[in-house]
């Protein structure tokens, strides 16, 4: 099945370029370019894409509303978001992510790397790649730790294994370290993983992590004997 795109970039340079490397694969199609937040949002609309790649600074509308507009539970389905970053810890990415977007990608990537990036995203996955997400998780950690928000009731509906589970997942460990950590197959952390998504009424991995750092679930440190 072919992956429908749409970038959003406000240079026009960054916006051929991408299109170049995306339309050289058979199974993605780029079907629109944005100059800026508000045409992205639009256009995204329009052409319900599967995937935004969204920069976070333009004109108009940055990428993070517009980001927060496009996932919205308004937009059925909400569209995917890979936010388009220059540096791995950008201040903005920690809003970007709570704006509900599955990812994001230094804009120096390889071309490889952006191909399947969108393909991640596309099939309903985060991205995050495992060295920078623990760097983005303890930062991210560090700005919500002293302002916890209200537990969902749904927490409460999770068993003891799926909140290790959970724990785990805000460490920014992958299923195969997770499975290692709780001594249990991988097939069942995926199970898991898959069942307290849905309890919690999360579209991905990302939006876990946000959400455990947000209510305390998970706090700077914790489990970092598992983390290395």
């Amino acid at each position: 099945m072919t992956i429908r795109v749409v970038i959003a970039d406000d240079q026009q340079l960054v916006r051929t370029g991408f299109r170049m490397i995306l339309e050289s694969e058979s199974d993605i199609e780029v079907v629109g370019e944005a100059s800026d937040g508000r045409q992205a949002v639009v256009l995204a609309r329009q052409s319900r894409p599967d995937v935004v790649l969204m920069d976070i600074r333009m004109p108009e509308l940055d990428g993070i509303e517009a980001t927060r507009q496009l996932t919205s539970a308004s937009q059925n389905p909400p569209t995917r978001v890979l936010i388009l970053t220059t540096f791995d810890l950008d201040e903005y990415v920690f809003d970007a992510l709570r704006s509900g977007a599955s990812g994001f990608l230094l804009k120096d990537s390889q071309a490889s790397q952006l191909a399947d990036a969108v393909r991640v995203v596309a099939a309903g996955d985060a991205l995050l790649a495992p060295a920078v997400t623990r760097r983005l998780i303890e930062e991210f950690a560090a700005t919500t730790a002293a302002r916890p928000l209200p537990r969902p009731a749904a927490i409460g509906e999770l068993t003891p294994r799926e909140l290790d589970v959970f724990r785990l997942v805000a460490t920014g460990m992958s299923n195969a370290e997770i499975a290692t950590a709780l001594v249990i197959g991988e097939t069942t952390v995926k199970t898991h993983v898959t069942r307290l998504l849905m309890k919690l009424s999360l579209r991905d991995r990302v939006q876990a992590v946000v959400l455990a750092y947000d209510t305390g679930i998970a706090s700077p440190g914790s489990n970092r004997k598992h983390v290395g």
